[in-house]
């Protein structure tokens, strides 16, 4: 019969119920809650005895079995519990509404007033009778009302039960005659096809949940087989009904096949499963499917240890399912249905590896997979019957990784410092001991007294030296947790720095000696001071030019060490000390050699008196030949240890990590006496940073200030009629737009009922918006420099000032936005608004030009670099309109000389002359010869070659389908499809070609080395030990120094993930920058966020940059766009200090920030699943980007416009995410949705209180796992093939309540970092497009990371998302590359005047 799942009231009951909710009668509030309860009590009682009396009438008419009448009177009084607890849950409400309404007649207002999120709508009694908990089966906890509930349809007559049926002589091994039976130890094996499983109600159930763990009685009905028997068809087979029940269940392995074998066993035999009953096949169905999953995890896995979840579910989603299973195909649902079983057979193949081997379990695709199912780890191991025999049978991956190729060099600087550390570790205790949580059943067990570790145990009688716990115990949950804290460091937070002092300042120091003397007489006097060239100190000879050594005031630190630059007396015997550091005091920390010092621009004035001793500190030039002496390098010793000898090589910027040569300086032969190279740089850099003026203005006068021609500040030059950058704070504007106010993006009235996950919105950030982004900088036109006169009429020149004509962006004048969308980013109005700015708040300077008297096009003008802006109107602010610009706006230099609107194409001979006339010529750049290992598709060298400074001649890419796609963008280059370790060796062996007849690079080609190696093997690792010593030490940054160590290029770059500075608590970092340092290169690090390049993207990237001895090392390249703060935090922290690179904007910019609206709003409409790989565009290009990103070759053809083929499920989930900005999963409505396959998904059940969030503001349930209210999680409390996905409430709120999956992108705001498989519900969930059902297409993806359209990639279409997900964005790249660019120049000038003046010197 059919069951209630809720009370129905009467209709008088329910109109006096509103009445009373009303207020209708003058009653009190504690009279109207009476009245409420004597309505209630009537109701239940004699709604309850009119339930039970039917149930009794129908089992008296035998129309009610007696053990359906057990389960409906437990029902129904379920039910009567359930209304109670809501009865309850609204006493409660009504009674805290009536303390708060007494606290707010006082004044007061407590926090236990808010008694869940949503309390503004109160739950009325009639909305309660709505709120029970849906019935479930005591037995199975499967839902009563499920319309997918099964019943066995009963048994064969024939059928026999389970003594009897093991009788059968169909089943026997042996003759009749034989005697072979009684003496088999073992319970008898047989097969069983044709079954069905139930529970003692009848209800067909799945056997895996937890049931036989739990005690519940199982039974199964089958036709039973010989073991030999592999026919699955009845024939030959015994009818058995009611087998069990059931013990245990279990996996043999794979059959030689896809198939898995899988059994029962009971007090009588073992049954090995053959096909189900029709009935029972769908729910068997997904126990293969299961089995199978967590094969293709564990092989995935395997190979594949940095996968991450996105590449976990593109194998899922890829893979075939083999015949003879009843599924035929793999989704997402599919993964997170069968979690939790997968990560037990992972853990299962983790245990039974060997104890050296990294689990797979912390493998950042597990962690993750973790999370977002909520998986319990341990309870594999835990005591129950389900026995998996054997774990399945998976072949382990015999080839492991490929050994480094490795220069001596790079080899003994790794290999000394592990040993090292090996060793401190074994004093220290023995190496590291594994924790525990002390929870979960592995921590629970005993020790199994038969590994290494338990074989060293005293109580194993081994010598308990090694202090290592049991290899069996490996504790999943710290696992896990370490690695996560190791890999996913939260790069905002607010970590305890150290304060970067100045050393001098930080150095405390105690006197040593008495006995010093001056040798020699004075060789300068200078006022007081007395100047000498030598000094005794006790028996030592120092004279200035020697280092010494300083005695520290703490005993434990080391010596401090300084170059004596000048030694006077002045009453007291002085030098004045130019410091040296340690490597131990710079970013090197440990790793670096004891021996090496690093000049730094710091010195100090101190007595003879603090000197220990003499030392000798060489400085270690490079050689002549040094490009060339690549991998020769035999010891990594510089000079031998005395205690007295150290070595210098590079100065030291401790602010941004910088190494670079030290700058020569030459003293003049008077002051040789006194020369400090660090007060000259730092009295240089304290001038630069101070605003002057010069070359007054005679024939302007004012009786109140000074006007100049020239101002200086930071090295620049600025002329009246120059423009400049200013803060956008500097001035504002006569059009006052309305700035854009924090919208909410939640609703107050939201049905709960519909939305019940809504709640889960309690902040107005969204992700991905640019509501935060800064302004770009002011610009303005120098119209006066000049200094205010003080009260004497001298002008006051510490704080000059400029008079300047304000230039409008688009976005400032009343257009808004909208006008800056479809204009040039670089396009401005004149305007004759002025303001007066200190000449210290200027932020650089730029040029802006009047477009039609510039000789060149506008595009050909603002392809030359960026600071160029130029104007065509301009902008009259009383009027809003655009009119002509004056004539005093047009540049003196270029009036007058134009082609018209700025459009001129070509060049008369007289203008031509006349533009180099007046603009230096840019030097031509030759172009590095460039090798790109580890190249991906390209986009490095894309921006390399963009900026102009490089030519990729080789490329080395393992991934064929990634060189494929650099091949087709780079027809030059030759491309190594290969292992870079084997290329390396054929190349130190004295190979000229690989296997396949390609050239290789040979020492003196490589001029430029870029790549990205990745971290597989080791980022997920927590801490060193042997174990990850070793892979360490084959890695493929260990490969890549090496490449850089054989071929010597002129720069280096490596690139890589932000999180690559903190893997090991910065040890990668560290070692990288020590081997650079050794091998002789000036080196520094930094992060850098891609959206401040001109991408609508955050993506936040490490890059370490080198450049050899006698190159300039670049700088990180200035922001060009502003970006949102929260994405912009760039800072590092090593060994708790803080470093920042050169960069000096900030979060500042030239150019207003990149939108999704600007990346990809001019792309057609296409819908999921869009496979054209060549389309027409259907319209014009309509942002400054999307112009840019086109090219200026016309390109009729739009190519890999296409979007990965959802699930139905996931389909239908896209298609109800509203369009409103910061709209995901949260915001899915929860009901039943037919989807395109035929199906039909479920509406969620909420079946449990949740601890955390309370209530509903009806009512309602907010748990769907007995977790929720603190217990163990329960497998069946998980749902599937619901609109709003189980896991995600299931596991909320312990992740942020999952913000941002299946989130739509904002038009306005910015993509997250573009992954190489777009999943609704990966790591970065906000994947669908804007306004289109559908994930973002690849052509999509490639915009956002600044590819222009007509870049090809190559394969499949998740290839190709691989291809544009791992690539570096060009326009990073290539503002990097413009850095190398300016280095090379400046070389080249520096070379130039050398050469002039050597050539004078001859002359004369």
């Amino acid at each position: 019969m059919p069951t209630r799942t809720s009370l129905s009231l009467p209709e008088d009951v329910k109109e006096r119920l509103q009445e009373l909710d009303e207020g209708g009668d003058s009653l009190s509030d504690e009279e109207c809650v009476k009245e409420k309860l004597r309505l209630l009590q009537e109701f239940l009682l004699a709604d309850t005895q009119d339930q039970l009396k039917i149930l009794e009438d129908k089992l008296k008419s035998s129309e009610l079995s007696t053990v359906s009448y057990a389960a409906l009177s437990v029902l129904l009084s379920r039910t009567v519990e359930n209304l109670c607890s809501n009865w309850s849950f609204f006493l409660g409400r009504v009674h805290v509404r009536g303390e708060g309404s007494a606290q707010e007649s006082s004044g007061k207002s407590p926090a236990s007033t808010r008694v869940t999120r949503n309390s503004g709508k109160q739950p009325t009694i009639l909305s309660m009778f709505s709120r029970t908990p849906p019935p479930k089966c005591p037995d199975c906890r499967q839902y009563l009302d499920d319309s997918d509930l099964k019943f066995f349809q009963g048994d064969p007559d024939d059928a026999l039960d389970e003594p009897e049926m093991l009788t059968d002589e169909r089943l026997s091994l042996f003759d009749a005659n034989e005697d072979g039976f009684e003496s088999y130890e073992d319970l008898p094996q047989h097969k069983i096809t044709n079954f069905s499983v139930y529970d003692k109600r009848g209800h067909l159930c799945p056997f895996d949940s937890g049931l036989i763990e739990k005690n519940v009685e199982l039974y199964f009905s089958c036709a039973v087989k010989p073991i030999y028997d592999d026919n699955p068809c009845m024939d030959g087979g015994v009818p058995a009904k009611k087998l069990g029940p059931i013990n245990a269940w279990w996996i043999t392995g794979f059959d030689g096949g896809e198939k898995a074998l899988i059994g029962f066993t009971t007090a009588f035999a073992d049954y090995i499963l053959m096909d189900p009953r029709e009935e029972y096949a769908s729910i068997f169905a997904l126990m293969q499917e299961k089995i199978y999953m967590s094969k293709i995890v564990v092989e995935f896995l395997q190979k594949n240890q940095d996968a991450t979840y996105e590449d976990l579910l593109n194998k899922i989603e890829t893979t075939v399912p083999p015949a003879g299973l009843n599924f035929n195909r793999f989704t997402e649902d599919t993964l997170l249905r069968h979690a939790q079983f997968v990560v037990e057979q992972v853990e299962s193949y983790d245990e039974a590896g060997d104890s050296d081997e990294q689990p797979i379990i912390i493998t950042p695709c597990m962690r993750d997979l973790i999370k977002l199912a909520g998986v319990t780890l341990g309870k594999r191991r835990a005591a129950r019957r389900q026995a998996i025999r054997h774990p399945t049978k998976i072949e382990k991956d015999s080839k492991g990784p490929t050994k480094a190729t490795t220069t001596k060099l790079v080899y003994q600087i790794f290999d000394t410092f592990f040993s090292d550390q090996i060793d401190q570790n074994n004093k220290d205790g023995g190496g590291v001991k594994r924790q525990r949580c002390g929870v979960c059943e592995v921590c629970q067990a005993p020790d199994c007294g038969k590994c290494s570790a338990c074989k060293d145990m005293i109580k194993f009688g081994g010598s308990g030296r090694s202090k290592q716990a049991c290899q069996k115990r490996r504790c999943p949950n710290l696992a896990v947790k370490e690695a996560e804290d190791d890999e996913n460091m939260d790069e905002e937070e607010v970590l305890p720095l150290k304060e970067t002092k100045k050393m001098s300042q930080a150095k405390k120091k105690k006197q040593t000696k008495n006995k010093i003397s001056w040798v020699g007489e004075p060789i300068k006097t200078d006022g007081r001071k007395e100047y000498y060239m030598k000094v005794r100190v006790e028996n030592e000879v120092v004279e200035v030019g020697d280092c010494v050594s300083v005695s520290p005031a703490d005993p434990s630190h080391p010596l401090y060490l300084a170059r004596i630059t000048a030694l006077w007396e002045d009453g007291d015997k002085m030098f004045h000390a130019h410091w040296f550091c340690r490597g131990t005091d710079t970013v090197l920390g440990e790793s670096s050699d004891p021996l090496e010092l690093f000049l730094v621009d710091e010195c100090e004035d101190m007595q003879l008196s603090f000197v220990h001793g003499k030392v000798n500190v060489l400085y270690k030039a490079p050689t002549e030949n040094w490009f060339m002496e690549g991998g020769m390098d035999d010891d990594i010793k510089v000079i031998e240890d005395d205690g007295e000898s150290f070595f210098y090589q590079l100065l030291y910027d401790g602010e941004c990590a910088r190494f670079e040569s030290p700058p020569k300086v030459t003293p003049s032969e008077d002051c040789k006496y006194k020369f400090c190279a660090s007060c000259v740089r730092n009295r240089e850099r304290e001038a630069q940073d101070l605003p002057n003026v010069c070359e007054p203005l005679e024939d302007e006068k004012s009786d109140s200030k000074v006007f100049y021609g020239l101002a200086t500040l930071k090295g620049e030059q600025y002329r009246v009629g120059d423009s400049v950058y200013l803060p956008p704070e500097a001035f504002s504007f006569a059009v006052k737009l309305a700035s854009p106010v924090k919208r909410s993006h939640r609703k107050d009235d939201v049905d709960e009922d519909l939305h019940p996950e809504y709640y889960r919105k309690s902040s107005d950030y969204i992700k991905g918006s640019n509501l935060d982004a800064p302004e770009p900088f002011r610009i303005g036109r120098i119209k006066e420099i000049f200094c205010n006169k003080r009260s004497d009429g001298k002008p006051d020149k510490m704080d000059p000032k400029l008079r300047l004509y304000k230039f409008y962006r688009p976005e400032n004048t009343h257009k808004g936005p909208k006008g800056a969308y479809h204009s040039d980013i670089n396009q401005l109005y004149w305007s004759d608004e002025e303001a007066t700015v200190n000449m210290a708040e200027v932020l650089g300077r730029c040029q802006v030009e009047y477009a039609e008297d510039l000789v060149e096009s506008v595009q050909d003008y603002s392809s030359r670099g960026p600071d160029r802006f130029y104007f065509l109107e301009a902008y009259n602010a009383k009027t809003r309109s655009l009119e002509d610009p004056p004539n005093h706006a047009r540049s003196a230099v270029h009036k007058g000389k134009g082609k018209g609107k700025g459009k001129g194409k070509g060049k008369g001979k007289a203008a031509l002359q006349e533009s180099q006339d007046q603009e230096p010529q840019e030097q031509t750049v030759p172009k590095l010869r460039t090798l790109d290992v580890f190249s991906g598709c390209g986009g490095l060298s894309e921006g390399f070659h963009q900026a102009g400074i490089s030519e990729t001649h080789w490329a080395i890419e393992m991934w064929d389908p990634a060189a494929q796609a650099f091949r087709l963008n780079n027809p030059g280059t030759t491309v190594f499809t290969e292992d870079c370790n084997v290329l390396l060796k054929l190349v130190m062996s004295g190979e000229k070609t690989n296997s396949l007849g390609q050239k290789l690079p040979q020492k003196g080609d490589v001029e430029m080395l870029c790549g990205g190696p990745p971290c597989q093997g080791f980022s997920g690792m927590n801490r060193f030990n042997s174990r990850t010593y070793s892979t360490f030490k084959n890695s493929l940054v260990v490969s890549y120094l090496s490449y850089c160590d054989y071929y010597r290029p002129k720069f280096f770059l490596l690139e890589n993930v932000r999180n690559f500075v903190s893997f090991k608590r910065s040890m990668v970092l560290k070692l990288t920058l020590r081997c650079l340092v050794r091998m002789g290169y000036q080196c520094t690090f930094g992060i850098l966020q891609a959206g401040q390049y001109g991408v609508a993207q955050t993506r936040r990237r490490a890059i370490i940059l080198a450049a050899a001895p006698g190159e300039k090392l670049p700088r990180f390249p200035e922001p060009l766009h502003v970006f949102a703060p929260r994405a912009c935090s760039l800072s590092v922290v090593v060994d708790e200090k803080k470093y920042v690179s050169n960069v000096t904007r900030g979060n500042g910019g030239i150019y207003r920030t990149i939108t999704v609206r600007d990346t990809m709003s001019d792309l057609p409409e296409i819908r999921n699943g869009a496979a054209a790989l060549e389309i027409s565009y259907n319209g014009e290009p309509q942002s400054w980007f999307q112009r840019h990103i086109r090219g200026s070759q016309y390109q009729p053809i739009l190519r890999d416009h296409i979007c990965k083929d959802m699930s139905a499920l996931v389909a239908a989930r896209m298609r109800y995410i509203p369009l409103a900005p910061g709209s995901d999963w949260r915001d899915l409505p929860n009901i039943e949705v037919r989807l395109r396959d035929g199906t039909t998904t479920k509406k969620l059940r909420y079946t449990h209180s949740d601890k955390k969030n309370g209530r509903s503001g009806t009512g309602a349930l907010r748990g769907v796992c007995s977790c929720a209210e603190g217990k163990s999680c329960d497998p069946a409390d998980r749902q599937f093939n619901t609109l709003i996905p189980w896991c995600l409430p299931h596991t909320g709120n312990r992740h942020n309540h999952w913000a941002g999956l299946y989130g739509r992108l904002e038009w306005d705001g910015f993509f997250s970092t573009t992954v190489t498989n777009p999943e609704p519900m990966g790591k970065q969930g906000r994947v669908l497009h804007p306004e289109q059902h559908r994930v973002v297409s690849v052509r999509e993806c490639a915009r956002s990371q600044g590819f222009p359209d007509t870049y090809r990639f190559f394969g499949n279409i998740l290839d190709k998302h691989r291809q544009v997900g791992n690539a570096v964005p060009p326009p990073l790249s290539k503002a990097i590359g413009l850095e190398v660019r300016k280095c090379v120049q400046e070389r080249m000038r520096e070379n130039a005047t050398g050469d002039f003046l050597i050539i004078v010197s001859l002359y004369f």
